[in-house]
Formats: structure tokens, sequence, C-alpha cells
């Protein structure tokens, strides 16, 4: 009878063993997919605010070269306007995604530009999609 037994809990404890091998075996996988999936969707997610802000870059030193060839009385406001976004994005922290204002100070910088834009009385069409990124106007 102690035979029986012994076979019959080794069976028992058998399921319970595999269950718990499963489930080891499933988190540390899941662990190390999640983490590979986690950096490839921040990389991308890095590169296209890496790219806008890049694009309102571009766009702001081009609109100071130009603004600042032609200086007058009332381009003074358009150009605090454009120190200030060019300001924003050279404090913005590229190197810092830990910084727990960054969407904040994305915020900032998009509402700069917009008021930029309504300054220069241009229509800007910024798009972010897989073939690429660009301004239009």
């Amino acid at each position: 009878m102690a035979g029986r037994q012994d076979v019959f809990d080794a069976i028992v404890m058998a399921d319970e063993r595999f269950r718990g091998e499963g489930y080891q075996e499933g988190y540390k996988e899941g662990s190390c997919l999640g983490r590979i999936e986690g950096r490839q969707h921040g990389a991308l997610h890095g590169a296209r605010i890496g790219s806008e802000i890049g694009c309102y870059q571009g766009f702001a030193f081009a609109w100071k070269h130009l603004l600042h060839s032609d200086a007058s009385e009332r381009d003074s406001r358009k150009m605090k306007v454009l120190e200030s976004l060019i300001g924003m994005i050279q404090k913005f922290p590229y190197d810092d995604p830990a910084y727990d204002r960054l969407h904040e100070d994305l915020d900032r910088i998009r509402g700069k530009f917009k008021q930029l834009c309504s300054l220069l009385n241009v229509q800007p069409d910024f798009k972010l999609s897989t073939e690429g990124s660009g301004l239009s106007f």
C-alpha cells in the first residue's frame, strides 16, 4: 500500500512541479521578450520625437535667418518668440529618457511652434508617418 501511495504522490507532485517549472520558464521568456519589445517601442517613439523636434529646429533656424537679415521693429515680437522656441529646443533633454516632464516640455515646444506659425502667418502641416516625416506649407 505504501508503494501505491508513493506512486500516487509522485504523479500529483509531478503536476505541481511541471506547473511551477512552466511558470518560471514562461516568466523568463516573457521578461526577455518584453524587454526587447520595449526597447523597439522606445526607439521608435524616441525617433519620432527627435524627428519632430528636429523639424521645429530647422524651421526656427530658417526663419531666424530670414528675419535677422531683414530685421525691423515689427519683427521684434516674432524674433522674441523665435528665440524662445530655439531656447526651449536647446534645453530639451534628448539624452534623458527618464525625464519626468518630457511630455510637458514637448507640449510647450509644440505650443510655441504654433504661436510662431501664427505670428509668421504660415500654415505648417507636420506629418509623422511610417515613410518619414516632414513639414510642408
